[in-house]
């Protein structure tokens, strides 16, 4: 459990270090806006300053977040909730920390490498069990009722928060801004599969022993077909299960200490009916 919470703490730490750097050096030198909630607080932040109000970006990042927090503490998990909001209270201090000169005078270079960090602090507090709060809260609550990922749900919010921005302060930059959160959601998909599923193949010799430590550990069902090697003409066991691709790994080490000859093929799973076993977030 200390590890677990070591891990947490590096993750969530390390994410926000990524967001404001990302933010302070490669989008806030070109005027794009950010993803989500931090997205809307920078809108907020321009619009308060052109009306002459002081709000800032990171005073927005948490006080936009509060009353999501609220609402996923209780439907997805308190250690989750706590440790998403200490990733954007982070954030939101590094944003003040981190001062920088900008590395790319090229628009579409602090696109490029802007976007991809910033997808990659999303995906390193996801991987870290927490997030970066905002429309992670919500994509994830909705993931976790639908059983699927619906982060090009969140690109399509994002892009509608972006036709506001281009309507306010200019369309060229909406446009690049548009281009960074794509490149940012498709960097998230590529890192965190969490909802993305796979079917394993698994020949053994000990069917018995591995049902019996799947079923206890895993929780998922599996189907058990007799036969014989083609080759040794000995007796196997061909084994069925569908599971999340994170929990392939776990999985592997199991079967191979249950039975070292043990065979697994890992197939892609495209779609999925019936009841699914989905490890809570906590």
């Amino acid at each position: 459990m200390k590890n677990r919470y070591f891990i947490m703490a590096a993750a969530v730490t390390a994410s926000a270090l990524l967001q404001a750097f990302a933010m302070n050096v490669f989008l806030e030198p070109v005027q794009l806006l950010p993803s989500g909630f931090t997205g809307i607080a920078a809108l907020l932040s321009k619009i308060a300053g052109a009306a002459g109000f002081a709000f800032t970006t990171s005073m927005g990042m948490v006080l936009l977040n509060i009353p999501v927090a609220l609402f996923c503490y209780r439907h997805i998990g308190k250690k989750f909730v706590l440790f998403s909001m200490a990733q954007v209270v982070l954030a939101s201090l590094f944003l003040r920390v981190i001062k920088s000169d900008p590395l790319f005078d090229d628009v579409l270079l602090n696109i490029c490498f802007g976007g991809f960090l910033y997808g990659l602090a999303v995906s390193v507090a996801l991987k870290g069990n927490a997030s970066t709060a905002g429309m992670d809260f919500i994509a994830l609550y909705v993931s976790n009722r639908m059983g699927k990922s619906i982060w090009q749900y969140v690109f399509v919010f994002n892009c509608g928060l972006l036709c506001v921005f281009g309507i306010l302060f200019g369309w060229e930059h909406a446009g690049y801004s548009i281009l960074y959160q794509f490149i940012a959601t498709r960097t998230i998909d590529s890192f965190y599969h969490r909802f993305k599923r796979v079917t394993l193949q698994i020949t053994t010799q000990k069917a018995d022993e591995v049902v019996r430590e799947y079923v206890g550990t895993c929780r998922h069902g599996i189907s058990v077909v007799e036969g014989y090697g083609g080759y040794s003409g000995k007796k196997m066991s061909l084994l069925h299960t569908v599971v999340s691709t994170y929990e392939v790994h776990d999985i592997l080490l199991r079967l191979k200490a249950i039975d070292p000859a043990v065979i697994v093929n890992v197939l892609p799973t495209e779609s999925f009916v019936g009841s699914f076993y989905q490890k809570p977030l906590d």
